[in-house]
């Protein structure tokens, strides 16, 4: 029989920071599912908390000043919030890994590639040097470096943005993880290198079966590689669904939002400005009241300033943020 399980299990993360002005809570009841083999992707404006989202995930949060706590994060039948933070380092690199969006930063100036790429390898099992160097040249070979042996000595700023990526790909696909989370991989490559990367990541889905969460601003991206989408909104959820729902029926006035101000190829310029969503995403530590969006929302009633929406289920595991979908919310 088959398991159903998904592979990554989230309920109510909750990541808050502590300063001097009081405790800010930048993740709030964060849940969400992850399937074996499937690409979930996280998609929001800036500040909307995807990042923050994934370095909880990987236990990466400075704590202190830092705190994070969920219910519940449960991957492949393991409870993570029991772990200690040496089962989890032993987790990291291994069963989860995590592309971070710029590459020339995250690798160390001094390191060649191999030992970097290696590294993980080096902390998860006991490999020689020889098959260290042996392991990372085909991880290279895998991700489409060319001469990747020559480029095993080599030493990051010796390579174009376009390798970096695939480096970095390579170190977080090295020991095989079940689940991979890119961060914005294609952040400040070209359009053509970014296409390069979007489907070296869709091919090593289907090669290796690794699920994936992919973080980014763009829709375009989520279209293209996700089966499912939760769009995010100041550290919250707001909508979540399969990807034909998000772009076929998106529920929630965020998420149309965002929608309408992509510019749509088949239309011919007219000399109208380009739809936005007016104002900014809201300072975590003076959140409005109710809804977080609803000093932004054109569809905005009494209720939306008065009291927060719940996630709402609307029809085959589409959910919403909103009290549009809220029968609760249209008698207050």
């Amino acid at each position: 029989m088959t398991d159903q399980r998904p592979l990554l299990r989230v309920r109510n993360l909750r990541t808050e920071f502590k300063s001097h002005r009081g405790t800010v809570r930048i993740l709030d009841n964060v849940s969400f599912d992850v399937g074996h083999g499937r690409i979930v992707g996280l998609v929001g404006e800036s500040g909307s908390g995807k990042s923050m989202t994934a370095l909880s995930l990987m236990g990466l949060v400075p704590s202190p000043p830092a705190t994070v706590t969920a219910d519940s994060i449960m991957l492949d039948g393991v409870e993570l919030t029991t772990l200690t933070k040496d089962q989890l380092r032993a987790k990291r690199g291994r069963d989860m890994s995590m592309v971070f969006q710029e590459p020339m930063t995250s690798f160390n100036p001094v390191k060649t590639m191999a030992q970097q790429v290696g590294e993980p390898l080096q902390i998860h099992g006991k490999f020689s040097k020889r098959d260290v160097r042996d392991k990372v040249r085909q991880m290279f070979e895998m991700v489409g470096i060319p001469e990747a042996k020559a480029r095993l000595d080599a030493y990051p700023h010796e390579l174009s943005g376009g390798l970096r990526q695939r480096a970095m790909i390579a170190m977080g696909l090295i020991c095989e993880p079940k689940l991979l989370i890119a961060d914005e991989p294609t952040t400040a490559l070209d359009v053509t290198t970014q296409a390069q990367i979007l489907r070296l990541i869709m091919e090593l889905r289907d090669r290796v079966g690794t699920a994936i969460i992919m973080i980014t601003h763009d829709l375009g991206i989520i279209a293209e590689m996700c089966d499912e989408v939760n769009v995010m909104y100041a550290g919250q959820i707001i909508e979540q669904a399969n990807v034909y729902d998000v772009f076929d029926r998106a529920s929630h006035p965020y998420t149309r939002g965002l929608l309408a101000s992509i510019p749509k190829a088949n239309e011919k310029p007219d000399g109208t400005r380009l739809k936005s969503i007016s104002g900014m995403v809201p300072n975590l530590a003076k959140l409005p009241g109710g809804c977080r969006f609803n000093p932004r929302c054109s569809d905005a009633m009494s209720v939306c300033s008065v009291k927060a929406p719940d996630l709402t289920l609307l029809e085959n595991g589409h959910k919403a943020r909103c009290w549009l979908h809220d029968k609760a919310g249209a008698s207050l």
